[in-house]
């Protein structure tokens, strides 16, 4: 980040150098410099003030996303667990149904839900929707007690990443369909953490733009997850392109594929 911060700063310093350079000299005041110039003046001026706010920024965003997922420990000692869980969902904008229940609580764009859910204490939850929400590895722990969790699905989760797909295995005994479609911090080592899943039926791992040969990769899943229906969309499965990112893709699977094996799965 730094140094696309210098690239910039010095990009606006040579502008501006060069815009007043290109001043005529006479003998009347100078007219002001143009909105444009004041501006990159103003940034070279300001740079390590910008740099600073932005890094803040940073740290504020990583802060709050930590907050939303911590432990919701006092919720579950007032209400029990599986309130707290439901309680986790919903304030991450997330959705579930609880088991033998057809009625779905979600949270609205607003982040408003229902509070009926809290009248079914210990009833636990079937399915879980946290699709497009900052769930992460720590949020995972308001989860685990979640012993019939059958559908879980984390479509475009920003924060998703190898770490969290290795923390799933505490759903290896309830879990039948999973999706982490479009998350673009998963990689084929994380991938490979699923061969714990035995129960799997089906698993969506469309787009996921870490994932460099796809076709590769749906074998390898195929071979630690025989029952298991893979959906692979989004991706160029021509086996006519063999690029660099295509040859280090190859070397990700075959380490992948190596480490299961020597866990005895393959």
């Amino acid at each position: 980040m730094s140094a696309a911060f210098m690239s910039l700063r010095r990009c606006c310093q040579r502008s501006a150098l060069l815009a007043v350079a290109k001043r005529p000299w006479s003998s009347s005041p100078a007219p002001s410099p143009p909105l444009h110039t004041r501006f990159l003046l103003f940034l070279a001026q300001r740079f390590y003030d910008v740099e600073m706010l932005l890094s803040w920024g940073h740290r504020q965003k990583r802060m709050a996303i930590h907050r939303r997922n911590a432990y919701y420990g006092y919720t579950k000692n007032l209400y029990g667990a599986d309130i707290a869980a439901a309680f986790y969902v919903l304030s991450l904008k997330g959705g579930f149904r609880y088991v033998g229940q057809s009625e779905w609580f979600r949270a609205d764009r607003r982040g408003k839900f229902n509070w009926d859910f809290l009248n079914h204490k210990d009833t636990l939850l079937e399915e879980v929707n946290m699709s497009h929400t900052v769930i992460n590895s720590g949020g995972l722990g308001n989860l685990e007690g979640q012993t019939s969790l059958r559908t879980l699905s984390l479509r475009g989760c920003p924060e998703v990443d190898d770490w969290f797909l290795a923390g799933l295995h505490v759903f290896q005994d309830s879990l039948k369909e999973l999706d982490i479609s479009h998350c673009p911090r998963i990689t084929v080592g994380g991938l490979a953490a699923l061969r714990n899943l035995k129960g799997l039926r089906r698993l969506d791992v469309s787009s996921l733009p870490k994932v460099s040969s796809p076709g590769l990769v749906v074998l390898l899943l195929e071979e630690m997850l025989p029952q298991c229906q893979i959906v692979a969309t989004g991706y160029d499965h021509s086996l006519g392109q063999f690029g660099g990112g295509e040859v280090e893709g190859q070397r990700e699977v075959r380490e992948a594929t190596d480490c299961v094996r020597k866990e005895g799965v393959l």
